[in-house]
């Protein structure tokens, strides 16, 4: 008596998905970054990163400009660190810089604007 291979989902063949193939990732939005910056009293970087699955390299830091023409450097892959910008020109969120060193460069987000109940 022999057995067949398990089929559907969960067998061994199963055809790779296409973000398999590609290694892509979903990228969250400014929305959804926005709801989970509001949802917390303080985000640290990393936990953005964790969150959102936002594996890159270990030195990634992207410059961007954030509100009245300030230089930030943030630890995020380039588009989510533009989106994280937005959110600040936006007035919707703060950043925490490093203190030490004393460079522009982000550790932190908080959110600024209350969450609107209703």
């Amino acid at each position: 008596m022999t057995t067949e291979p398990a089929a559907g989902p969960l067998a061994d063949d199963a055809p790779p998905t296409p973000a398999e193939e590609t290694g892509e990732r979903s990228s969250p939005t400014a929305a959804q970054l926005r709801r989970f910056i509001k949802s917390r009293p303080y985000v640290p970087l990393h936990e953005l990163r964790r969150r959102f699955e936002l594996n890159g390299e270990l030195d990634d830091v992207c410059r961007v400009d954030g509100s009245e023409g300030a230089v930030l450097y943030v630890g995020l892959p380039t588009r989510e660190a533009n989106l994280l910008a937005q959110l600040l020109r936006d007035g919707d969120v703060g950043v925490e810089l490093s203190r030490d060193p004393r460079v522009p460069i982000v550790v932190g987000v908080y959110a600024l604007k209350p969450v609107a109940r209703g």
